[in-house]
Order: structure tokens, then C-alpha cells, then sequence
């Protein structure tokens, strides 16, 4: 059976014992998570929500907050002697999927 759930804005296709990298979420490594806004489940008979399935949910425990990779953003304007660098990393929380309710 797996699922689709929606976090932070993107959508995620899951099942049991998946691991995840979702948008960063409040809570600290060890916590459990219940995510309810799931929009299908599959598998032996599927449900496709209205925007959600009735009833449906996935819960998950969290193994980490990590940084992605990082990317450099160069500003730079021709013959002005304008440069500007900056580096940034994506704040993300790893997620292992423990259940899929449905």
C-alpha cells in the first residue's frame, strides 16, 4: 500500500519503511509525525481524495534536521563592478515512514 501525501507545499509518493526529506518541521529527531493532508492511496483498491481522502493518514518518525547541498548565488552586473556572492542551504528534516492508514 502506498500514499500521497502533501508537505510543505510539494508531494510526496510514499510507502511503509520509505525515507523522506521533506520541508523543515518543527520538532526534534526521535519525534513522531502524523502527516493527515494525504490526497491518494493505493494499492488494492485505490482512493482518490476530494482534495483529501476522508479518514486517510501517514505517520512517520524523524531521524534528522539536515542541510542540503549548497548552491552559490552569484549577482554580478556588466561593466559596473557590481558582484555580489552569497551560498545558502536548504533546511530539511529527514522522515522514516512507520504506517500508511487508510
Amino acid at each position: 500500500m502506498y500514499a500521497v501525501i502533501q508537505t510543505g507545499g510539494k508531494q510526496y509518493r510514499v510507502q511503509q519503511g520509505d525515507v523522506i526529506f521533506v520541508e523543515k518541521l518543527d520538532c526534534q529527531a526521535g519525534d513522531a509525525v502524523k502527516f493527515d493532508q494525504v490526497l491518494f492511496v493505493g494499492g488494492e483498491e485505490a482512493k482518490i481524495g476530494t482534495p483529501v481522502v476522508e479518514g486517510a493518514s501517514v505517520e512517520g518518525k524523524v531521524l534528522a534536521q539536515v542541510k542540503g547541498k549548497k548552491i552559490v548565488v552569484y549577482k554580478y552586473k556588466a561593466k559596473k563592478n557590481e558582484r555580489k556572492k552569497q551560498g545558502h542551504r536548504q533546511p530539511y528534516t529527514k522522515v522514516e515512514i512507520t504506517a500508511v492508514n487508510a
